[in-house]
């Protein structure tokens, strides 16, 4: 049955004849200045065997597992539905639907952006710490409430274990509207210094027109992220979520309306990339772009607004994380059990699917065979399955193309570099790859330089009188700078690797695997091909969702339009 391009909100207005003006509400002000609670960082549950979070999330999965949701287009408050349907399915068990999501037509998008503008009127005019009460809010319920949800639906929909989602889905988008609540508040505070008779202030105001907020598969938090940041400093969005993680976007939306946030300050379109960017990268009212994704997806919206210049009525901010090809090098004094380790929980939680994942490891040759050795006992111990079984460290690849592209790296690697353990890919129930390591055949090799976006870790062995040689090939390898480590108990080479790296990772790790930023405490991204490092979960991310203004007030003016210069001698 077709359906018609825009459906009706669920629950439309009725019309009514003429009828006398609405009383203008009145609103107290606050005699006050009011200071935020300090941030501070959410506990990670454990879910250890026995204990009550295990029990309540096993209930809640058993539960959202059973159902099949339907998830609507949400603009303005109001709920739609096209008919144009489809299926968010379990990537470890393909055949699972668990929900059915509506796809927007572009007559949805221009609605989305009209709902946008109505709403920053006066979302942008509210005292920013009434904004800040959403967030805070709506962290609140994360930390409690909605926990489990937010928990189960990122396991069931995205193939996260219970750990790897208890650090996305709930801590750290707990952490991003608690920290930035913080960040908006010192922002606020930054006064310029004033004169006798004047009194100079900054007005720190919104973007003039909608953020553009497109969002990835592999981060919950992101997806809460990148559309409520720019709207805590008096922005409004228009939000695509990942295709492939629509099940916790939709759950996050949820969240937030119930958190108070006000009807078409964020408004969710799920639909076709394509047809939703060109409709709004073109529009006149673009203020900015906030997105995380590939890199050749942002460089081509970069081109787009490039080439949109003359349309728009201010120039957009662009902020972007994008890929990376992330490293690990280990010094002739690393700790080898320490490698092994950070190979391990670096390169293979969560399927490798971070932006942050180790995908590149440098050895020296004296330490090769211990590193190569442990690490392939960790991977022997390693167990893959539904998620469901919170004794699985690893569950599946996100979808069949995320699939299809790993398992062509792998067979690239059996045909001309050494497979040491892994290589395995099956899926027939789920998208299963195993955790793979690879000895490549040179530093130059194609899955040491390109980004694979899976569980497979490869390996260069270097001679050990190379290690200042090895660094700039580190360097040089890839066209990527997101993350990195070095091991060492060496503190001269850990000081060389801190030099000789510094442009070639946004966040780098000493002696620790290269991925686990915590908002508040490494500020998270990169530059090069890895984005514009504007840092998520930080005051200069903020900073970009802000216009300000300089406001001069002058207590008492002058009378006199002569300056004491002209007077006579």
């Amino acid at each position: 049955m077709s359906a018609p391009a825009v459906s009706t909100p669920r629950s439309a207005p009725e019309t009514a004849g003429p009828a006398a003006a609405a009383p203008v509400p009145f609103l107290a002000n606050f005699n006050g200045i009011r200071r935020v609670p300090p941030a501070v960082n959410e506990p990670v549950r454990s879910y250890a065997p026995g204990s009550a979070e295990r029990a309540s999330l096993k209930a809640r999965l058993a539960a959202m597992a059973s159902e099949r949701v339907e998830i609507p287009i949400i603009i303005g408050g109001e709920e739609y539905r096209t008919g144009e349907l489809v299926q968010a399915v379990m990537p470890h068990a393909h055949g699972h639907v668990l929900a059915d999501w509506h796809k927007a037509t572009p007559k949805h998008v221009e609605l989305a952006i009209a709902a946008a503008r109505k709403a920053q009127r006066e979302w942008a005019n509210w005292p920013w710490e009434d904004r800040a009460a959403v967030f805070l809010r709506a962290a609140e319920l994360l930390a409690t409430t909605w926990r489990d949800t937010l928990n189960a639906a990122t396991m069931l929909g995205q193939s996260k274990t219970a750990f790897q989602s208890e650090i996305d889905a709930a801590c750290e988008l707990v952490d991003f509207w608690r920290f930035n609540v913080q960040y908006a508040q010192e922002i606020y505070a930054e006064q310029p210094l004033s004169s006798p008779g004047v009194w100079n202030m900054s007005d720190y105001r919104g973007l003039e027109g909608f953020v553009y907020a497109i969002t990835p598969f592999n981060f919950t938090a992101i997806g809460g992220n990148l559309p409520t940041s720019p709207a805590l400093m008096g922005n409004v969005a228009v939000w695509k979520p990942a295709s492939s993680a629509m099940l916790s976007a939709y759950y996050v939306m949820k969240l937030l309306q119930e958190a108070g946030l006000p009807p078409g300050v964020v408004n969710f379109v799920p639909g076709d990339a394509v047809m939703i960017s060109d409709a709004l990268l073109s529009h006149r009212d673009l203020a900015g772009v906030h997105f995380t994704g590939s890199t050749g997806v942002f460089n081509a919206m970069w081109k787009t607004i490039g080439a949109n210049m003359s349309r728009y009525r201010s120039y957009p901010r662009i902020v972007g994380e994008t890929g990376g090809k992330d490293f690990i090098i280990a010094h002739p004094s690393a700790d080898p059990q320490a490698v092994a380790v950070a190979i391990a929980r670096g390169g293979y939680e969560y399927q490798g699917q971070k932006c942050s994942a180790a995908s590149r490891v440098y050895v020296p040759r004296s330490l090769w065979k211990e590193v190569r050795d442990r690490t392939v006992a960790i991977i022997e111990e390693i167990r893959m399955g539904d998620v469901r079984d919170f004794r699985n460290f690893m569950g599946a690849v996100i979808d069949r193309k995320a699939f299809e592209k790993i398992s062509e790296y792998l067979a690239d690697a059996r045909a001309n570099a050494r497979v040491i353990a892994g290589g395995g890919a099956k899926g027939d129930v789920g998208y299963f790859i195993e955790p793979t390591l690879i000895e490549a055949p040179s530093p130059e090799y194609r899955l040491m330089c390109e980004e694979i976006f899976g569980p497979v870790v490869t390996v260069w062995v270097y001679d050990d009188a190379q290690w200042s040689e090895t660094l700039r090939v580190v360097d040089e390898t890839s066209p990527y700078a997101l993350t990195g480590a070095v091991f060492s108990r060496d503190r001269n080479a850990a000081r060389e690797a801190l030099g000789a790296l510094r442009n070639a990772a946004g966040n780098f790790y000493v002696n620790d695997k290269p991925t686990g930023a915590v908002v508040g405490q490494q500020p998270f991204g990169g530059a090069r091909a890895s984005g514009t490092n504007d840092k998520a979960g930080s005051r200069w991310n903020l900073m970009r969702w802000v216009s300000p203004r300089s406001v001069k007030e002058t207590l008492v003016p002058p009378t006199d339009w002569r300056y004491p210069f002209l007077g006579a001698e």
